[in-house]
């Protein structure tokens, strides 16, 4: 069975005829109704060879004769290209109302490319709540955020790449100069080059089955027998974090039964131990009360974006300082779980060296 393939076509108006257009069944209809190969191809403002070659090329792909080519006799479809034509009637007849919305979907989609006041920013950022409540507050504004979620060395990556305008990562509230988060952010921002934006303030915890049974007060308790732990990848905030808080603790990644598992966001790691195939996992908490889940608090992080200083000024992203600033977005997060609007310095432009305190250019007196 031969597989279709729909296409569309940007124009000032739409047509008149099919709402669905093929080259081939616009060729047969006039070969049919003008009688010849040289009549359909005035009708259509081609020329003859052009037709004709591009009726033979689809007997080619479709391996049926479309024309009954007797010289000297009147051009007609075979009984095969009668069909196509009526299977094309019916098809059109029958799928006129879902062509029509689809059209009509597709045209308010287009519509955002058309409209000067309106913008798209492309972000790439860590998992977070707060992002996806943004995205829905944002679009009846005229901001409308591509977000597209994966770790935040990635996400920072592909900024400096010039795959997106904006990043989103997450540090500890007071980040020091030698921890594991300085090692995975030094070499990739860059004070003069990027912008630093304050976005959100979020509280970190160990996510726990409901009523927390096994009695996990602390990250210590990770290390007892038969608890299972499930991570997040490599290369993610929260994964950094937790080797941060490792670090700290004096503990070593192989204390920790399920180090090695990796699950791609805070709500998979939810559902791991909500389908009771983990027992703990770090994360947010809106996303462990999403899933009705236990959830022990360890730590205060700030969520920042980040981008190029030469975009700063943009339109995109000067309209989404100005949602950031706004008072409904205050809102907004202060109705998260975990979340502060109050500490959150949203919209506000930030210092690299006052936030992430990790970069120095005076050497040591002694050398």
């Amino acid at each position: 069975m031969h597989k279709v393939e729909l296409s569309y076509l940007l124009t000032p108006q739409r047509g008149k005829t099919a709402l669905i257009r093929n080259p081939l069944m616009d060729m047969l209809h006039a070969v049919r109704e003008q009688g010849s190969i040289s009549g359909a191809a005035k009708a259509m403002a081609l020329s003859y060879r052009n037709v004709w070659g591009a009726l033979k090329n689809w007997e080619q792909t479709l391996g049926r004769s479309l024309i009954v080519w007797d010289k000297g006799q009147r051009a007609q479809l075979t009984e095969f290209g009668e069909k196509l034509l009526w299977a094309e009637r019916q098809a059109q007849a029958r799928l006129a109302p879902q062509i029509e919305a689809l059209t009509s979907d597709i045209e308010r989609a287009f519509s955002t490319a058309f409209d000067d006041e309106a913008h798209v920013l492309t972000l790439y950022a860590s998992h977070d709540a707060a992002l996806s409540a943004l995205r829905e507050q944002t679009s009846p504004h005229g901001l409308h955020l591509d977000i597209r979620f994966m770790g935040s060395v990635d996400a920072i990556a592909a900024l400096n790449a010039g795959r997106c305008m904006m990043a989103g990562f997450h540090t500890l509230d007071q980040p020091d100069s030698h921890s594991v988060a300085a090692k995975t952010y030094r070499s990739l921002l860059k004070p003069g080059l990027h912008k630093l934006i304050g976005f959100a303030h979020r509280q970190q915890g160990l996510m726990v089955a409901k009523n927390n049974p096994l009695g996990i007060a602390g990250l210590g308790d990770l290390a007892q027998a038969g608890l299972r732990y499930v991570n997040r990848a490599e290369g993610t905030g929260t994964r950094v974090l937790l080797d941060e808080l490792l670090a700290r603790a004096g503990m070593q990644p192989s204390d920790i039964q399920g180090y090695a598992s990796q699950e791609p966001s805070h709500t998979a790691v939810a559902q791991a131990i909500a389908s009771n195939a983990a027992d703990a996992g770090l994360g947010i908490e809106a996303a462990a009360r999403e899933k009705g889940l236990g959830f022990v608090p360890l730590v205060q992080e700030r969520y920042h974006l980040v981008c190029l200083k030469s975009e700063l000024p943009t339109p995109p992203v000067q309209a989404l300082l100005k949602q950031l600033q706004s008072r409904d977005w205050k809102t907004t997060l202060d109705a998260l779980p975990g979340y502060s609007g109050e500490r959150a310095q949203s919209g506000q432009v930030l210092s690299l060296r006052a936030n992430l305190p990790w970069w120095s250019y005076r050497k040591p007196k002694n050398q």
